[in-house]
């Protein structure tokens, strides 16, 4: 066996690393070829643009449908992606509370009518003769103790009849008079029918009473929940058995809005925002597909700039800014492009000014004028 020197091997491995030091540093120079992107980027069609994304919604506002009524939901009328005109059905609540309540107030409502009718339909016929026969009762009565006084008083002799017989007969007289008035007066009260003042409280009880009846009838009418304005429903979060809290903050039942227009709220970076001009064109493409390309017709401005919420995702995007909301609107047709999806617009701004370069002399000559002057 040929013995290898120990300097051969050592000056033959670091020729080795030497030369695959070398390799790795020329492989690496090379750089990686830069990956295809997964989408194409949207190319502004206007020489000067203020570029920014949108957020898809529908042309009346995504309206989150709720109830101010909590309770169990036991229908639902609808399904995600049906039309609906203003005054449809969307669910409807448990309403067996409600319909006894309603049951309850009638009943008081019925009672209330009850009383003001007996009221407007005073006197009783049958109870007027009554009456009357007690006057006539009370007539002769008065007359029989006039007459008795009168033969008292009609003895010639003053000594056959007691003072006490006629101070007796004086006082049944007055006594017969009094009962006379009295069935008189309630012959007349009879007659003349409820007390005004009466016939007005019991007309309140009855409007009390029809208040109440129709706030009742108000709760069931408000357990179906129906759609304020025709659109589509974008988003159904309530099933039958489930239940609908009014206060609960989580997500809507019914999320509805019209999409046959479809608007397009673009946040524009307050630094760009004096750019913007009221009712300039602009162009969406669709986020993933620059292809899906639509012109845009201006809605309005928000006058009010808001600190951004609405995030893209990318890394060069800054987040702790605030934003001009632009509305611009399309025809959706047939594009496919649906609520809450993400836009690049491209909105035409006008070219900025060039700003004069300050002169020195500009700011110096006042302060000479004014040295001159001093002098």
């Amino acid at each position: 066996m040929i013995a290898i020197p120990h300097k051969l091997v050592v000056a033959v491995l670091a020729v080795a690393g030497l030369s695959l030091t070398a390799y790795t540093v020329f492989s690496g120079e090379r750089g990686m070829p830069p990956a295809a992107p997964v989408a194409q980027p949207a190319r502004a069609p206007f020489h000067s643009v203020v570029a920014a994304a949108g957020l898809v919604e529908a042309s009346t506002q995504n309206i989150n449908i709720g109830s101010d009524i909590a309770g169990i939901a036991t229908a639902v009328h609808v399904k995600v992606g049906d039309r609906v005109q203003a005054g449809d059905p969307l669910f409807s609540l448990d309403v067996r509370q409600a319909q006894a309540d309603l049951a309850l107030r009638e009943t008081r409502l019925e009672t209330a009518r009850e009383g003001l009718e007996r009221l407007t339909r005073l006197p009783r016929p049958e109870d007027v003769p009554q009456a009357e026969a007690r006057v006539l009762e009370m007539r002769a009565a008065a007359v029989d103790a006039s007459e008795q006084l009168a033969l008292v008083e009609g003895v010639s002799d003053a000594r056959a009849v007691s003072l006490e017989e006629l101070q007796k007969r004086r006082q049944s007289l007055r006594g017969a008079q009094a009962r006379l008035n009295q069935a008189e007066a309630a012959l007349r009260l009879l007659k003349a029918g409820a007390w005004p003042e009466d016939l007005n409280i019991a007309r309140a009880q009855v409007k009390a009473a029809q208040a109440e009846v129709d706030a009742a009838r108000t709760v069931i009418e408000r357990s179906t929940v129906k759609a304020p304005v025709a659109g589509e429903v974008l988003q159904l979060n309530v099933r039958p058995g489930e239940f609908v809290d009014s206060r609960s903050t989580s997500a809507a039942p019914v999320v509805l809005g019209e999409t046959r227009v479809l608007d397009v709220r673009v946040e524009v970076d307050e630094n760009d925002a004096w750019r913007v001009r009221r009712g300039a064109r602009a162009t969406g493409s669709l986020r993933g597909n620059s292809e899906i390309r639509t012109p845009l017709r201006y809605v309005r401005t928000e006058p009010f700039v808001v600190p951004k919420r609405s995030l893209t995702g990318a890394s060069t995007e800054r987040v702790d800014t605030r934003v001009l909301q632009v509305v611009y609107a399309f025809d959706r047709g047939d594009l496919p492009i649906f609520v809450g999806e993400q836009m690049d617009v491209f909105i035409e701004a006008a070219e900025p000014a060039a700003q004069p370069a300050p002169a020195e002399h500009a700011t110096q000559a006042p302060a000479s004028g004014v040295a001159g002057a001093r002098s």
